[in-house]
C-alpha cells in the first residue's frame, strides 16, 4: 500500500550561459526565448510530439489509475482527476478527456462509492503489462544506463530526484530504488544529500568506465569503416553526425564554421575533466561547449525513445560540469538536435535516432509505448454512437457533439 502512495504522490508531483559562436550568425545575439520561435521547424518532429503531447496527458492518467490503492480492478475517482485537471494540463476537464480516449478509458458507476470512476480497458491494460514484461527483461540495460549517466558525471553521483525526473525516459522499473539500486550494492550506493531528506546516488566501482564508448563514436567507427568510404580520418575524428531540418538554408560562412568545429579536439563524455584542461580562452571554450554536446547527445542515446524534456535534463547539468544554458546548447545545434515546444513544454529529440517520425532502431519499451500511441491516434475514430452509449452509459452523447467537443478541446490546447 505505502508503495503504490509513493509512486502515485511521485506521478501527481512530476507531471506538471555561454553562447556557441558557431550559430552566432543564426541567433544574431537574439535570446534563445526569442530564437525557439524563429527557429528552421521540422514537420516530422512537430507532428510527432503534436501527438504524443496527449500521450503524454494520456500515460500519466494511466498510472495514476495502476498506483491507485484500490484494486479489481484498479481504479481512480474521476473527482479525484477533475481536482487534478490543471495540473494534468486537462484544458476541458478530466471528463471530457477521459471520453475522447474510450479505447484506453472505461467510466463507470461505482455502487460502493456512489460516483462515478474511472478504469483501463482490456486492451490498454494489455499494453501496460507489454511494457512492464519489456522492462523487466531488461534490468540489465538498466543498470547499464545508470552506470553510464554516473559515469558522466564529475563526482560520479547525482542527486538521485534527478534520476526520478527521467526514470520512465530510462526505462527503469517504477521500483528501480530497490530492483535496480539496492540489488547492486557493489555498483550503486546510496549517501544522505546536503538537504534533509535527499539522497545522492554514488558509483561505487569506476574500473567498467575506461570501457565505455559512446554512442558517437560508434557512429565515427561505422561510418569510417562503410565499403568504399574514402573519407579522411582526420575529419571524422572528433564529428557529429548533422541532420538539420529541411528548408534550412546553410550558407558558405556558416558551412566553414561547422566544418571547423567539427575538426575541434574536445574531451569525451566518459573522459576525466581534469582542471589543467580547462581554459577561458576561445578554443577552449569551444572544447568545453563540444563536450557539452557530446554528453547531451550521449545521455540522449541512453533514453529508450531518444527524446528528453530540457527541463529534467537540467537537473543533470552542474553534475555533468555543464557551464552553459542546455536549451540554448540545443539552439546552437539544430544538425544534432531538434527542439520542440509542443504541449506547452520544451522537449529535445536527437535527430539521428528517428526517421520519418519513428526511431531507427526500436526496443521492446518503446514498441509498448507506440502500441498505446496507436490508441490515442485512433481517438473515437469507429465508434458509432451505440458504441459510445455502451462505453458510457450513464452519460451517452452523440457522436456529433462529441466531435465537436474533442475539436473545442484540441483548438484549446494547441494555444
Amino acid at each position: 500500500m505505502m508503495a503504490a502512495q509513493l509512486r502515485q504522490l511521485k506521478l501527481i508531483t512530476s507531471v506538471g550561459g555561454a553562447n556557441s559562436s558557431l550559430y552566432a550568425s543564426i541567433r544574431r545575439k537574439t535570446s534563445s526565448a526569442h530564437y525557439v520561435f524563429s527557429r528552421a521547424r521540422d514537420p516530422t518532429f512537430e507532428k510527432l510530439m503534436g501527438n504524443y503531447k496527449n500521450l503524454l496527458k494520456v500515460i500519466a492518467i494511466q498510472d495514476l489509475i495502476l498506483a491507485s490503492p484500490i484494486k479489481n480492478p484498479p481504479s481512480v475517482s474521476v473527482d479525484f482527476l477533475n481536482r487534478l485537471s490543471q495540473r494534468l494540463h486537462l484544458n476541458r476537464g478530466a471528463v471530457a478527456f477521459l471520453r475522447k480516449y474510450p479505447r484506453i478509458f472505461d467510466i463507470f458507476n461505482n455502487t460502493s462509492k456512489c460516483q462515478p470512476f474511472c478504469k483501463l480497458t482490456a486492451a490498454a491494460i494489455d499494453i501496460s503489462q507489454q511494457e512492464t514484461e519489456a522492462i523487466a527483461a531488461s534490468i540489465s540495460l538498466s543498470v547499464d544506463r545508470l552506470v553510464r549517466i554516473l559515469s558522466m558525471s564529475v563526482s560520479k553521483s547525482v542527486p538521485l530526484r534527478a534520476v526520478m525526473k527521467v526514470w520512465k525516459e530510462l526505462g527503469l522499473p517504477d521500483d528501480f530504488v530497490n530492483s535496480v539500486i539496492a540489488s547492486n550494492p557493489h555498483i550503486f550506493q546510496l549517501i544522505d544529500g546536503n538537504e534533509p531528506n535527499t539522497h545522492v546516488l554514488k558509483l561505487v566501482d569506476n574500473k567498467s568506465i575506461e570501457n565505455f564508448s559512446a554512442a558517437i563514436e560508434n557512429w565515427r567507427i561505422t561510418e569510417y569503416c562503410k565499403e568504399g568510404n574514402n573519407v579522411d580520418r582526420s575529419d571524422i575524428k572528433y564529428c557529429f553526425k548533422q541532420m538539420f531540418p529541411p528548408g534550412m538554408r546553410l550558407g558558405k560562412t556558416f558551412k566553414a564554421k561547422l566544418k571547423e568545429w567539427q575538426r575541434l579536439p574536445y574531451i569525451g563524455p566518459y573522459e576525466e575533466m581534469r582542471e589543467n584542461r580547462k581554459s577561458n580562452s576561445k578554443a577552449g571554450m569551444m572544447g568545453l561547449e563540444k563536450r557539452a554536446a557530446a554528453i547531451v547527445h550521449e545521455f540522449l542515446s541512453l533514453t529508450v525513445e531518444k527524446m528528453v524534456e530540457v527541463e529534467k535534463i537540467s537537473h543533470f547539468r552542474k553534475c555533468f560540469g555543464i557551464n552553459l544554458n542546455i536549451r540554448d546548447l540545443f539552439l546552437d545545434h539544430p544538425g544534432i538536435f531538434y527542439l520542440s515546444t509542443q504541449g506547452k513544454m520544451h522537449t529535445m529529440f536527437l535527430r539521428e535516432g528517428y526517421e520519418r517520425g519513428c526511431l531507427i532502431e526500436p526496443n521492446p519499451v518503446y514498441t509498448a509505448r507506440r502500441k498505446l500511441l496507436d490508441l490515442v491516434l485512433l481517438s473515437r475514430r469507429g465508434l458509432s454512437s451505440c458504441d459510445s452509449m455502451l462505453m458510457n452509459p450513464d452519460k451517452a452523447i452523440t457522436t456529433n457533439n462529441q466531435q465537436e467537443s474533442d475539436s473545442e478541446e484540441e483548438e484549446g490546447e494547441n494555444t
